[in-house]
């Protein structure tokens, strides 16, 4: 049902347009309208998609749904044996569709690629996402809770998440 393909630097602003289309969305109960617009720019400017890919080691990789894009993950290695999952998100059409599900998974699929030895793959998930249960139900343990500053007076109100890749 889905395809995926990995990102280039050409796709900065497809990404950035997905983002616009997802993340509002996903967070209209729990953040402000400004911490939004902040973490937007923060984190989906093309620009600053385009530094995670080609300076901070993110990999991005978007699901499509015949000809059009349904959502995007990112991973970015975090030390010898641990990944960072940084980004999934599905657009709200295709989140009953199982999308989000096939992300995870082939996120998965990519880290054993390129790290075939045993691993951590991590995320952080705000604490009053629903999308918490999706992680839990996808395999994935609380390890802890996090609060930390990400400027303009705002906080991430974190679970850090994990689950062992063999």
């Amino acid at each position: 049902m889905f395809t995926i393909r990995k990102a280039t630097t050409a796709d900065c602003k497809l990404i950035h347009k997905l983002a616009w289309q997802i993340f509002p969305e996903t967070y209209k109960e729990i953040l402000s309208e400004e911490q939004t617009e902040y973490m937007m720019e923060w984190m989906y400017s093309p620009e600053n998609i385009r530094k995670q890919m080609e300076e901070e080691g993110h990999v991005y990789f978007i699901a499509y749904e015949e000809c059009e894009a349904a959502g995007y993950v990112s991973m970015q290695p975090q030390g010898e044996d641990v990944f960072h999952l940084q980004k999934i998100y599905v657009l709200p059409y295709y989140q009953e569709a199982h999308c989000g599900s096939f992300l995870f998974r082939e996120a998965i699929k990519y880290i054993k690629e390129v790290h075939p030895a045993p691993c951590l793959m991590k995320l952080n998930v705000n604490r009053n996402n629903k999308a918490l249960q999706f992680y839990e139900h996808m395999g994935m343990k609380k390890l802890r809770e996090v609060d930390f500053p990400i400027g303009n007076g705002y906080y991430m109100n974190d679970y850090i998440m994990g689950i062992e890749i063999s």
